[in-house]
């Protein structure tokens, strides 16, 4: 027979569930508008700040999973908030930049063309697939359920270090082809 969650939890998991749909439905709306809002110069090195919070968020990613594997808890939740606190100024950062400019065609041609619709799709499917996985995993860690928090983060992790990584190499890729 299944047992009732308390009330606090059956919010926490309501909100969770509310956020990981309205997120990705969000910033496709935003990406979806033809007017563009004009916030200023400033957010056309938005892309560059991007990638430079995707390269340390990939880099603080690996060092909280080594913090853990040391059984280093305080360094790891440390490491893994602020590897959140990251992604979250970067899904800012990144509707800001989508907000206020066309998106940037990649120009490449021959075999990387492919490679870099390969990395975009799978990156943009699995970024839209892990905020229910990140924001539960942060859920369980923070309210202490630990067993719940690895059973999660052995979806959460891979896929959170896949994004951010694919997230620069996407980044390099296209960086050529901006206009500024």
């Amino acid at each position: 027979m299944e047992t009732l969650q308390p009330v606090q939890e059956q919010k926490a998991n309501r909100l969770i569930n509310i956020l990981s749909l309205a997120i990705p439905l969000a910033v496709a709306i935003l990406l979806g508008i033809r007017q563009k809002i004009d916030l200023g110069y400033w957010t056309t090195y938005l892309p560059h700040i991007n990638g430079i919070v995707n390269t340390a968020t990939s880099v603080l990613l690996i060092v909280g999973l080594y913090f853990i594997r040391q059984g280093n808890v305080l360094a790891h939740k440390r490491t893994m908030l602020t590897a959140f606190g990251l992604g979250s100024f970067f899904l800012v950062s990144y509707v800001l930049y989508h907000l206020s400019n066309e998106s940037t065609p990649f120009g490449g041609e021959g075999w990387i063309r492919p490679v870099y619709y390969f990395l975009l799709i799978s990156h943009i499917g699995l970024s839209i697939v892990v905020v229910w996985f990140v924001l539960r995993a942060v859920y369980f860690a923070l309210s202490g359920q630990i067993a719940k928090h690895k059973q999660t983060v052995k979806y959460a992790y891979p896929i959170w270090l896949y994004v951010s990584i694919t997230g620069v190499i996407v980044y390099l890729l296209i960086k050529p082809y901006y206009v500024h």
